[in-house]
């Protein structure tokens, strides 16, 4: 067995102050997604961790891409029919999770998902390469399948079934927009004394602050 007792790490980059907070956390988070593509090398700033509640009952994570966000919430976009989308239109509850290490950051949001409307699944699709709308409709996300031999010819199939004509968005493909009612940031600092910042959404739909313990 591996010990990794001695892997320790001192997080003195930044802090988090009551005095630099906003009234909500998505213009904070708005300044925090910036700050890390300005400052920090770090590809795919967008990539997020989603997790849910399985049809059996176990909790998973796996990470994606988030594509879009606003004072609604995160839009994240994906296959209905995978056991990622049938776990959310399931039980709608999520969490998501960003953790920009060069930042010493951490962002958690639990939030209620839902599906995007038609025409913005539509807009994000028509924007994707040919390739990529390919691939959404050759996999079928989470299914078993005899061999990568099996997707490589489906997809040249697809590829000459396809040629020279628009690539329609199937209907089983689609965005999520995640509503958050709890969002909590997580500045890296000295000593193990992180700061932890949480909003939590109220009855009146205004944002409660509270500083958590590390």
């Amino acid at each position: 067995m591996k010990d990794l007792s001695d892997y320790r790490k001192s997080y003195e980059k930044s802090e988090l102050l009551e005095e630099s907070l906003t009234e909500d956390p998505i213009n904070l988070f708005h300044r925090w997604f910036y700050e890390m593509e300005e400052f920090s090398t770090t590809e795919e700033v967008n990539a997020m961790t989603v997790a849910t509640i399985g049809l059996d009952g176990f909790p998973k994570s796996r990470v994606v891409l988030l594509k879009k966000f606003n004072e609604e919430g995160f839009i994240f976009y994906t296959n209905y029919q995978s056991e990622k989308g049938k776990a959310i239109l399931n039980n709608p509850k999520v969490c998501l999770s960003f953790f920009w290490h060069s930042m010493e950051r951490q962002v958690i949001i639990k939030g209620i998902a839902e599906k995007t409307s038609e025409a913005v699944s539509d807009n994000y699709f028509d924007s994707r390469p040919d390739g990529s709308k390919l691939g959404a409709i050759v996999s079928a996300q989470s299914e078993i399948i005899p061999s990568r031999a099996y997707l490589d010819k489906k997809l040249k199939e697809l590829e000459k079934d396809f040629e020279g004509k628009p690539i329609p968005r199937p209907d089983y493909w689609g965005g999520f927009l995640v509503r958050p009612v709890e969002v909590e940031f997580w500045q890296g600092r000295p000593n193990r004394l992180h700061d932890r910042i949480r909003y939590k959404l109220q009855e009146d739909y205004n944002w409660q602050i509270d500083r958590l313990s590390p």
